[in-house]
């Protein structure tokens, strides 16, 4: 099997990889975040210009690529970066939308930079369970109207539209029985935006009768939420990839620059065998994220056992490197006005983002299973 990169999604790399490197470092990064809606909206319509949001999307949806190595490619570079542009949430919530006619001017919109989309799906009591949804939906004349709570929703904070995920028959734990609704900002929406500890934003959203329009069948919601989580698995891996290998290169040039005994700390054995564990295990990583990549079209339990297992890696190999580079580094590690504290965090808060490596553990033994 041929892992390179074809010549489309090469130039895509390198022109955004040189884009990152000329306009985001880490303190213009850390203003984006002191902006009104946690990022830059300037930044935003560039990426768009760019065409890096239409790289997630397939033609049908009005964009150039969608496919498992298009997200690789753009997220690894994002998380080069520690970008904290909606990215993930645009591609949850347009991943619901591409699955189901009638929504494409909604999709362009979101492609061009002029609509911000995000799914909210999980709830304060469903962990990282996606079949637990509590929220309601109620049929009133020619409307739906959604009540409940949401919580950690990705970029609802400045959203302009939300996809919401609410139980139209069924019990809290079905599969089946739950639908997805088009939902705008309203009185009857509150929501509490925030910043997590990475410095992304999320936000807790509830809803009273807010009026929502179904997307897609009533009841088979399911399947396009956890179709939308592959993808966001798939990219939130990549972007911890990019991200373990930043940290990764700080901590090699650290030990070439830091001296003790009069030598550079670089040339002692025991932390030369450390760093190059942290190499082989970023290998290892890779070749899991294009196998999930490289699988997210392929039939529901092979795409399912291929994400979770390469989310439990993320989770894994992420703790080890975020570690080994603080330990490394010393107290200056985590100090804000140096780098490689940001990168640790991130990794470290990335394992916990749809489903931590119990949970994905626990999943890939039982879809081997089935």
């Amino acid at each position: 099997m041929d892992f390179t990169l074809n010549d489309d999604r090469r130039m895509l790399s390198e022109t955004l990889e040189r884009f990152l490197a000329d306009n985001y470092d880490i303190e213009k990064r850390h203003g984006f975040a002191m902006q009104e809606d946690g990022f830059s909206s300037d930044m935003w319509q560039q990426f768009a210009e760019l065409g890096i949001i239409g790289a997630m999307f397939d033609e049908a949806s009005g964009g150039f690529g969608g496919e498992g190595a298009d997200l690789m490619v753009v997220f690894e570079a994002l998380g080069k970066h520690l970008v904290i542009e909606p990215f993930l949430a645009t591609l949850l919530g347009g991943t619901v939308l591409s699955q189901v006619d009638g929504h494409k001017a909604l999709l362009e919109g979101a492609i061009s930079g002029e609509a911000f989309l995000a799914l909210a799906h999980g709830e304060p009591s469903s962990r990282y369970e996606l079949s637990t949804v509590t929220t309601k939906a109620k049929q009133s004349a020619d409307n739906w109207e959604i009540s409940g709570d949401k919580s950690v929703v990705l970029g609802g904070g400045s959203a302009t539209h939300l996809i919401v995920s609410a139980r139209t028959s069924g019990d809290a734990d079905d599969e089946a029985g739950i639908s997805c609704f088009l939902v705008e900002k309203t009185d009857n929406v509150v929501i509490r935006n925030y910043s997590t500890l990475d410095g992304y934003g999320a936000a807790e959203i509830s809803f009273e009768k807010a009026k929502g329009i179904l997307i897609g069948k009533e009841d088979k919601g399911f399947d396009l939420i956890e179709t939308a989580y592959a993808a966001g698995i798939t990219a939130i891996s990549s972007e911890a990839l990019g991200t373990m290998t930043v940290a990764t290169d700080l901590t090699v040039e650290y030990t070439k620059q830091r001296k003790q005994f009069g030598v550079p700390i670089g040339k002692f054995q025991a932390l030369q065998h450390r760093m190059a564990d942290m190499l082989i295990e970023l290998e290892q990583l890779r070749s899991s994220i294009i196998n999930a990549a490289g699988n997210l079209k392929s039939e529901r339990n092979l795409r399912e056992r291929e994400a979770s297992g390469c989310k439990y890696l993320v989770g894994t190999i992420g703790r080890q490197i975020a570690e080994e580079s603080i330990q490394i580094h010393g107290g200056m590690g985590m100090t804000w006005e140096y780098a490689v504290g940001h990168f640790a965090k991130h990794i470290i808060m990335i394992d916990h983002v749809f489903g931590d490596t119990d949970h994905h553990l626990e999943r890939y033994i039982a879809l081997g299973r089935k």
